[in-house]
């Protein structure tokens, strides 16, 4: 879904949306075979910020916000029996803003398309029950991305030689 027609015009298709949330579930996928569902919200930062304070208490607009649908994988990958009648499973919404994403690609000196891959891959691990409150949980969805993102062909953005070797600097969301 794409709320700021400005998205199509930095080049950014739902083709390579479609393949980057791909790449997370390839990377990651439920122990039961399911058709998983999600929605990529292409926002700008007003929506976000709206949403940020609301949902999370912080009056500021942030890169990328993950809702769960409900329907997250158990600590096995596997989800409730219900959840298997054939219909998909929906995991949730992934919502990323445009200037805050811009400016931390410009800042990073990379391209537009490689950061929201890169948000919509972690967006997409958070929805699948992947988190990281403590350094054993950052390395595994760390390590994840990098796999999502090396799939795609783009390059590791916790590299040593990476412009910002923060974790997970600027990336907010709701788990």
């Amino acid at each position: 879904m794409r709320h700021d027609g400005a998205w199509t015009e930095r080049g950014i298709s739902d083709a390579m949306v479609e393949l980057a949330t791909h790449a997370a579930l390839a990377c990651a996928p439920p122990s039961k075979a399911a058709h998983c569902e999600v929605t990529v919200v292409l926002t700008d930062d007003a929506e976000i910020r709206d949403l940020n304070r609301t949902w999370r208490g912080k009056d500021e607009p942030t890169n990328v916000l993950s809702f769960p649908s409900g329907d997250m994988p158990d600590a096995a990958g596997a989800f409730d029996d219900d959840t298997q009648d054939g219909a998909p499973v929906l995991l949730g919404d992934i919502v990323i803003a445009l200037e805050t994403t811009a400016a931390e690609a410009a800042e990073k000196a990379i391209p537009l398309s490689d950061h929201v891959s890169h948000l919509v891959v972690h967006g997409a691990l958070h929805l699948l029950g992947f988190d990281h409150l403590d350094d054993t949980e950052a390395e595994q969805m760390e390590d994840l991305e990098r796999q999502a993102l090396a799939s795609l062909g783009i390059a590791d953005p916790y590299a040593d030689d990476a412009p910002i070797r923060d974790g997970n600097a600027g990336l907010a969301e709701i788990a």
